[in-house]
């Protein structure tokens, strides 16, 4: 039970996907102007990217390997991302239309996000079993929702300060992308 504990939080806070891997560096400065907007965005993707890892450790393990389709490999993840980021856009339209006009085209756009191909990647090259790929790609996703959550605050709370022309809009933004991911790695000694 540590083991997986242990997982959880390396993958969330010292491996975070996008602090320390700098994977779904897109959605995190995209949708990251609105805690609601990013939340969602989260929560979205926790969904795909944990289904993602578990359907991708399946079919890995059960079709592509057995049958020595391993050159597949990348073409079948992004299908399957393909159809579980659908599932989850009609999933999010149904339940709040209001989400799903607040994401936008960030939503179908999960289906480029690299972090959930990454992810789903890493588990097999790590040669995790299911249970260890299921909670790798679950304490990813909580990671970059942690983050991209964070980063939402703090933008918003940065439309308060006077910041100089020149340094607005992207400059700061990276710059607070940049200090996070500092804070963040005070986080490499608890593993």
């Amino acid at each position: 039970m540590s083991d997986y504990l242990l997982l959880l939080l390396t993958t969330s806070l010292v491996n975070n996907v996008v602090l320390a891997q700098f994977l779904g560096l897109c959605p995190f400065m995209g949708v990251s102007n609105k805690v609601g907007s990013a939340f969602g965005m989260g929560l979205a993707t926790t969904f795909v990217l944990t289904l993602s890892c578990a359907a991708g450790w399946i079919l890995d393990h059960y079709l592509l390997v057995p049958l020595e389709l391993g050159f597949l490999r990348l073409l079948s993840f992004i299908l399957v991302i393909a159809v579980l980021v659908q599932l989850t856009e009609m999933m999010v339209a149904y339940q709040s239309p209001e989400l799903h006009r607040i994401l936008g085209i960030f939503l179908p756009l999960i289906t480029t996000n690299c972090a959930v191909l990454g992810i789903a990647l890493l588990t097999i090259r790590e040669k995790l079993d299911f249970v260890d790929a299921l909670l790798y790609g679950f304490g990813s996703s909580l990671g970059f929702t942690l983050v991209i959550v964070l980063f939402a605050g703090l933008r918003e709370r940065m439309t308060l300060c006077r910041i100089p022309t020149a340094m607005q809009g992207a400059p700061i933004s990276f710059i607070t992308a940049g200090i996070l991911a500092m804070a963040f790695s005070g986080f490499t000694g608890i593993a």
